[in-house]
C-alpha cells in the first residue's frame, strides 16, 4: 500500500473485519514509497511498479487478548512513521487502542535495530494470502503446456487459435465467458486487435496465467476489471466482473442483484464518491478476504498434537500387511453383516446339501443323474429364500425389533432392503439352476431313457413314457413353472436402477414401460407368483406324499406375516389423513408439504413415512425422510422431483400457489392455514414412522451430520430437534414455561447432544433456499455454539481460483455489513466448492478427544466408503471414536 494512501479508513476497516473469537494472522504488505500516476494512457497502473522499487513486508498475529508482530522485512525509517500514523489512530474501543500502541511500539523498536533486508516481492506474506489467485490450478508450467499444444493442433483453423475455442484449449471448458474476457484482457495487455492467435501468442498467453508470482496473477485478474488500463475502476466496470463472476459460478441470485452489490463494493472502497475505485484498493479488499478454511484450523498446538498421533495415512510396503490391515477394517466395519450373511449362505448351502444328497440316493438318480439331485438343491433354497425375502420388507416388524429389543446391537436392520435384494439374487440363481437342469438335462434323459430304464419311473410319469417337451409343459407343473420364471423376469428387469430411475435412453415407446411406477406395479406381481409357486409346489412328479410337499410349510408365517402388515396399514393409514398447512416449490424441483400432525403420532427425528396421493395414484406409497422435529406441532416433508409420481404430486400442488411475499422463500407459495379462500387441494393419506439409521443420534454426546443434496432431510429434523432443545431448557431456566405444570423451579433432564456439526453439499444455489428458516433459527438461537453449521456450495470454484476471488470478496463485505450470506441467503456463511473430508474428521477429533462421534451420512453412495474409511482411520489412529451410519438415499 502507499504510505499517502493508507488511510485511516482502511485502517478501520481492518479493525472491523478481525474476528472477536478466531485469532487472524497474515501479512499486510505494500511499497513504502509515495508514487502517482493519473495518466490514462498509461498501459500500467500505478499499483504494478519496478520490482527494484522498496516495499515492507509487515506480519501481525492478532487474537483476542493482544496483538504481536511477527516479522518485519523491508522499508527504513518510513516503517517509523508507520507505526505514528498507527498510534494517531483514533477508536472508539479502548482494547482496539491499546492493541494498536503495542504494534506501533513494536514497529518503532524493529524499525530502529536496522535489520531489514529488501523483501522479495515473489515471495511476500501477500503472495501466500493470494496464492489461490489461479487460472488454471491443474496441469501448470511445462507439463500443463504440452496437453494445451495438442488442443491447439485440434482447435486451431490454418494454424489460428479463434477466440471461442481459447476456454476449451486451456482447459476451461465450464467457463467460456470467463475464458473469452481472460482472452481480451491479454490480448489488451500485448496491443493485439485480432480474434484469433499464432500458437506462440498462445504460448505468451498461457506463460502469464501460470505465472506463479504475486503481481503477475494480480495484474492479470486486474487486466480484466480495467479494461482501459488506466489504473481506476468504475462502477460499470464492477458490475461486469461481478456479473462475469456468478455467471462463471453458476450463482443466478447473484446476477439477478449485480447493480446492488456493485454499488456494495463501491460504498465501500469510493467513501468520497469519486466514481471509481483505485487498484489498491480492491487489492487490500483481496488480501482481507477470510479463508474458507479458517474455522477449522484455528488451534495450531493441538492440530500439531494430533499430527503426532500419526494421522498421516499408513503406507504399507509390504501387501500382506495392507491386506491384513484392510481386511481388519472391513471386519470391524461389517462384523454384523458378515454373520448375517455368512449365516444366509450356510442354511442355504445346508438346505442344497441334504436335498441333493436325499435325492442322490432314490431311483430317479439312476436315470437323470446329478441333473435331478441339482433341480432338487436348488429347489429347496428356493423354497427358503420365497419365505425369508418378505421379513425385510415388514416394516412395522422390522421398527418395533430394532426400537423396542437389542436385536439392533447385532443384527443390521437398517440394511433390509439390501439384504432384499441380496436374497432376490439367490433367488435367480435357484431358478436358472432348478429351471436349467430340468429343461437341458434331466427331461431330455427321460425322454431319450429305454424301456428298462423307464421303468422305475412309471410311479411318477406315467405308464406311457413322455413323447416330447410339450407333455412336460402343458402340465400343471410346467406351464406354472414358465409363468413363473416370466413374471420374475419382468419384476427383477424393472427392478434394476437402469430402469427404475430411467438412466436408460430407450425410445418413448420404451420409456412409458419404464420408471418407478413400472417398478412398484411390477413387484405387485408377487402375488400372483406366489399363488403359482405354491400350485407349483403342490403338484410335484416325484413327490406325492402331502407331508413331502413342503412349500407350504416354508411361506405359511412369512406369508401371513406380511398379510398381516398390510392390514395394519391399510387400517392405519385410512384415519390418518393429513390436513396441508402450507406448500411450497423451492428451486432444484423440491416440493415442501407442511401438514397437521394426526392425534397420537409419535417419532423420532431421523425415521421417515410412506406418503399416498389419491389424486396421484390411489395404490402407490412412497417413502419420505420427516424433515420436522418431534417437538413440533406439525409435520413436514421436503420432496425432490426424480420421478413420475413425484412431478405429478408438484404438478398438482403448484397449482395451489402463488408467487411468494418479499419475506418468504420459494418460487411458489401457499400458506392454506392462514388464506381467506381456501383452495381445494388434494388430500394426502400417511403411514408410519419407521426406523432409520439417523434415529440412533440419540447414543451419541457428539454428531457428526452428512448430508448431500436432498440427503440432508432426515438430519435437518435432527438439527431442529436439538435446536427445540436448546431454546427449551433455555426458556425453563427463564422461568418462562413449566414442565409438565410442575414448579418453575422444576429441573428437567439435560438434552444428551452436546455439540452437533452439519455439513450440508449441494450443487445449486438455490438449493439453501430449502432449509432457510432452519439456518436462521439455529444462528440466532444457538448463542452458546451447540450447533456448527457449513454450508458448502460445488458449482463455485473452489478457495483461490480466480474465478471466484470476487465472489469471496464480495460475500466477506456482505456478511460483514448485513450479517447474512450472498449464497445461501442465510445468516451462515457457504464454503466454496467440496470439503476436504480429512479436515473436517481432523476438526471434530481435535475438539472432541476422549469421545464418541455418532456420524450419519445421507447421500449418494459414492462418498460412503471414504466417509467409512476416514471414520476407521480417525477411531483407530487417535481417541476419539467415530462411528459412522448410512442413512438409506
Amino acid at each position: 500500500m502507499d504510505i499517502q494512501d493508507y488511510k485511516d479508513d482502511s485502517l478501520s476497516e481492518t479493525g472491523s473485519t478481525t474476528s472477536s473469537r478466531v485469532g487472524y494472522s497474515g501479512p499486510l504488505s505494500g511499497p513504502l514509497v509515495t508514487t502517482t500516476n493519473k495518466k490514462n494512457s498509461s498501459r500500467k497502473s500505478a499499483r504494478f511498479k519496478d520490482q527494484d522499487e522498496c516495499y515492507v513486508e509487515i506480519t501481525l498475529d492478532v487474537r483476542d487478548d493482544s496483538v504481536s508482530v511477527q516479522n518485519i522485512r523491508g522499508g527504513d525509517s518510513e516503517t517509523a512513521f508507520l507505526a505514528s500514523r498507527l498510534e494517531r489512530k483514533p477508536s472508539s474501543s479502548s482494547a482496539l487502542s491499546a492493541r494498536l500502541r503495542q504494534v506501533s511500539q513494536e514497529l518503532k523498536r524493529m524499525a530502529s535495530s536496522k535489520r531489514f533486508d529488501k523483501v522479495d516481492r515473489t515471495k511476500s506474506g501477500a503472495a501466500r494470502a493470494l496464492k489461490g489467485l489461479k487460472f488454471i490450478t491443474k496441469n501448470v508450467g511445462t507439463e500443463g503446456w504440452g496437453e494445451v499444444e495438442k488442443r491447439f493442433d485440434e482447435l486451431a483453423v490454418d494454424g489460428m487459435l479463434p477466440k471461442s475455442s481459447f476456454g476449451q484449449c486451456i482447459g476451461m471448458n465450464e467457463s467460456k465467458d470467463f475464458a473469452s474476457e481472460l482472452f481480451d484482457a491479454l490480448a489488451r495487455r500485448r496491443g493485439l486487435t485480432s480474434s484469433s492467435i499464432t500458437k506462440s501468442e498462445l504460448r505468451g498467453f498461457w506463460e502469464q496465467i501460470t505465472d506463479q508470482s504475486f503481481d503477475a496473477r494480480l495484474e492479470t485478474f486486474f487486466d480484466m476489471v480495467d479494461k482501459n488500463l488506466d489504473g481506476r475502476i468504475t462502477e460499470e466496470e464492477v458490475k461486469e466482473i461481478i456479473a462475469l463472476s456468478a455467471s462463471a459460478n453458476k450463482l443466478s441470485k447473484i446476477q439477478e442483484r449485480v447493480e446492488e452489490y456493485a454499488a456494495l463494493i463501491m460504498e465501500e472502497l469510493d467513501p468520497h464518491n469519486l466514481g471509481y475505485i483505485e487498484l489498491y484498493n480492491l487489492e487490500m479488499l483481496l488480501l482481507q478476504a477470510p479463508s474458507q478454511s479458517a474455522n477449522l484450523l484455528t488451534d495450531s498446538r493441538v492440530l500439531s498434537q494430533m499430527l503426532s498421533q500419526r494421522l498421516v495415512p499408513t503406507k504399507d510396503r509390504n501387501p500382506i500387511k495392507k491386506c491384513c490391515r484392510g481386511l481388519s477394517y472391513f471386519v470391524q466395519d461389517n462384523w454384523k453383516r458378515i454373520w448375517v450373511m455368512l449365516l444366509w449362505l450356510s442354511i442355504c448351502a445346508g438346505l442344497f446339501t441334504w436335498k441333493f444328497i436325499q435325492y442322490k440316493h432314490r431311483a430317479v438318480f439312476h436315470v437323470m443323474g446329478y441333473c435331478v439331485t441339482t433341480a432338487k438343491g436348488a429347489a429347496e433354497t428356493l423354497k427358503f429364500n420365497m419365505a425369508l425375502i418378505l421379513l425385510p420388507v415388514c416394516r412395522n416388524t422390522i421398527t418395533w425389533l430394532r426400537s423396542r429389543t437389542k436385536l439392533g446391537q447385532v443384527v443390521p436392520f437398517d440394511d433390509n432392503i439390501n439384504f432384499h435384494k441380496v436374497i432376490a439374487v439367490g433367488i435367480a440363481i435357484g431358478v436358472g439352476l432348478h429351471a436349467g437342469a430340468h429343461l437341458t438335462c434331466d427331461f431330455p434323459r427321460l425322454l431319450h431313457a429305454t424301456d428298462e430304464e423307464y421303468e422305475p419311473m412309471k410311479p411318477f410319469f406315467g405308464d406311457d413314457r413322455p413323447d416330447d417337451y410339450w407333455w412336460f409343459v402343458k402340465g400343471t407343473e410346467g406351464w406354472t413353472g414358465v409363468v413363473m420364471v416370466v413374471l420374475m423376469a419382468i419384476s427383477y428387469t424393472l427392478a434394476q436402477p437402469w430402469f427404475r430411475r430411467n438412466r436408460l435412453n430407450l425410445p418413448k415407446i420404451l420409456k412409458k414401460l419404464t420408471g418407478f411406477n413400472a417398478f412398484w406395479y411390477s413387484h405387485h406381481l408377487f402375488v400372483i407368483v406366489y399363488v403359482l409357486f405354491i400350485i407349483h409346489g403342490y403338484f410335484l412328479y416325484l413327490s406325492k406324499k402331502w407331508y413331502k410337499r413342503t412349500t407350504w410349510m416354508y411361506l405359511a408365517v412369512p406369508v401371513l406375516l406380511y398379510a398381516c402388515e398390510r392390514l395394519i396399514r391399510a387400517f392405519r393409514s385410512g384415519y390418518k389423513s393429513v390436513r396441508i398447512l402450507k406448500v411450497a416449490v423451492y428451486p432444484g424441483n423440491v416440493l415442501a408439504l407442511q401438514m397437521s400432525k394426526p392425534q397420537g403420532f409419535k417419532y423420532t427425528s431421523g425415521q421417515y413415512i410412506f406418503v399416498n396421493c389419491a389424486a396421484v395414484s390411489q395404490f402407490q406409497w412412497h417413502p419420505f425422510s420427516i424433515t420436522s422435529a418431534p417437538g413440533d406441532d406439525y409435520l413436514s416433508i421436503h420432496i425432490r422431483t426424480l420421478g413420475d409420481w413425484t412431478s405429478q404430486l408438484k404438478a398438482i400442488f403448484a397449482k395451489v400457489c402463488q408467487p411468494p411475499s418479499v419475506d418468504q422463500s420459494g418460487l411458489l407459495r401457499a400458506d392454506i392455514g392462514q388464506a381467506d379462500n381456501r383452495p381445494r387441494i388434494p388430500k394426502l393419506l400417511i403411514d408410519g414412522p419407521y426406523g432409520a439409521p439417523a434415529q440412533d443420534y440419540k447414543d451419541y454426546d457428539v454428531l457428526l451430520l452428512v448430508g448431500l443434496g436432498i440427503g440432508a432431510t432426515p438430519l435437518i429434523s435432527i438439527i431442529k430437534d436439538v435446536l427445540n432443545n436448546i431454546k427449551q431448557q433455555k426458556e425453563i431456566e427463564e422461568g418462562i414455561i413449566e414442565d409438565g405444570g410442575a414448579t418453575k423451579n422444576s429441573k428437567k433432564k439435560p438434552f444428551a447432544t452436546k455439540r452437533a456439526y452439519f455439513y450440508w453439499v449441494t450443487r445449486e444455489q438455490g438449493s439453501f433456499e430449502w432449509f432457510r428458516g432452519v439456518m436462521n433459527e439455529v444462528a440466532e438461537y444457538d448463542q452458546d455454539g451447540v450447533i456448527e453449521l457449513h454450508n458448502y456450495c460445488t458449482s463455485v470454484y473452489e478457495e483461490g481460483d480466480a474465478r471466484s476471488a470476487l465472489i469471496t470478496m464480495l460475500q466477506s463485505i456482505h456478511h460483514a455489513k448485513n450479517g447474512l450470506d450472498i449464497v445461501s441467503g442465510t445468516r451462515v456463511k457457504t464454503h466454496f466448492a467440496r470439503p476436504n473430508w480429512r479436515t473436517v474428521f481432523k476438526h471434530v477429533a481435535v475438539k472432541h478427544t476422549d469421545e464418541r462421534v455418532g456420524v450419519f451420512y445421507c447421500g449418494a453412495p459414492g462418498l460412503t466408503g471414504e466417509l467409512r474409511r476416514l471414520s476407521q482411520d480417525f477411531s483407530r489412529k487417535t481417541t476419539t471414536k467415530f462411528d459412522f451410519h448410512k442413512e438409506n438415499f
